[in-house]
């Protein structure tokens, strides 16, 4: 089973920029979806995105459309999350999940990372 692990969250000022990453141990390829989540404290988990590793495709949610890109390094197994004008209500940890199902609920992805954690604030 393909263990996953985040890395790249820390402290960043509103308006600033961070990029998460996700390390794979094995293709992501073999996942028909990789996606984000985050969880603020006393929240529940949201999607912030997921990608079809068949074919690139992104979606993401309203909150961060615009604003954080999803990209790949399919070489190397990695997953990355840039996250551009970031708001403080984007504060939260934040997971990467893979599963065979495109969708923002989490209850459908069977593989989680441990997470990362995003504090924005000045």
């Amino acid at each position: 089973q393909v263990q996953l692990v985040e890395s790249g969250g820390g402290l960043v000022q509103p308006g600033g920029s961070l990029r998460l990453s996700c390390a794979a141990s094995e293709p992501t390829l073999n996942y028909y979806y990789i996606a984000w989540f985050r969880q603020a404290p006393g929240k529940e988990r949201e999607g912030v995105s997921f990608m079809s590793t068949r074919d690139g495709r992104n979606f993401y949610s309203d909150s961060v459309r615009g604003r954080f890109t999803v990209s790949r390094d399919n070489a190397k197994n990695m997953v990355y999350l840039s996250m551009n004008n970031v708001k403080p209500e984007d504060t939260g940890v934040y997971y990467c999940a893979a599963g065979n199902i495109g969708s923002m609920t989490p209850r459908l992805y069977g593989i989680w990372g441990q997470g990362t954690q995003v504090t924005v604030s000045s």
